[in-house]
């Protein structure tokens, strides 16, 4: 007579194997990412556009004060004084992060975020001689370039701000 055992059944019931123990946290992290990591980024955006909107209420204070003044007179015409350039980018700038970080106006924050981007990247077609050696990015240009991930992060936030949903598969 022949019998077949299982040769794995000899550990304790309840105790798993290490590829079971990772495919659990695996997918207990999966579900805390797909549950918090949104939220995460419009917070951690909002930080970043409320610090540097405020240091644009102190003169001199914020390293993109005459880059944005600049921008702004061009963009305008001259029709907006220098001070008042830097008051309304300091407002649009704080009011966006704000909206990020507590959620309220979030839709109305997200549709003010992307006017402002326009406005932020312009000086990498108004001044493009300024803003690179060559091909060669200056290190304003460096810091108008990052804005292309605020971009896409704002595109991640806004999807869910209209009713998308990142869920944990299954």
């Amino acid at each position: 007579m022949v019998t077949m055992t299982n040769t794995r059944s000899a550990r304790p019931t309840g105790t798993l194997r290490p590829a079971d123990k990772l495919r659990t946290a695996s997918a207990a992290l999966e579900r805390l990412l797909a549950a918090h990591s949104i939220t995460a980024l419009r917070i951690s955006i909002g930080l970043i556009f409320t610090y540097f909107g405020m240091l644009k209420f102190f003169p001199g204070a914020s390293p993109a004060e005459a880059l944005a003044t600049r921008t702004i007179d061009l963009l305008t015409l001259g029709m907006v004084p220098a001070g008042a350039a830097l008051l309304m980018t300091a407002v649009i700038e704080t009011f966006v992060g704000l909206s990020l970080i507590t959620g309220v106006g979030l839709r109305t924050g997200l549709v003010v975020l992307y006017g402002a981007l326009a406005g932020i990247v312009s000086p990498l077609v108004l001044f493009p001689g300024e803003l690179f050696d060559g091909v060669v990015p200056t290190l304003e240009a460096q810091y108008i370039l990052k804005n292309v991930v605020v971009a896409c992060a704002g595109a991640v936030v806004a999807a869910k701000a209209l009713g998308s949903r990142l869920v944990a598969s299954r």
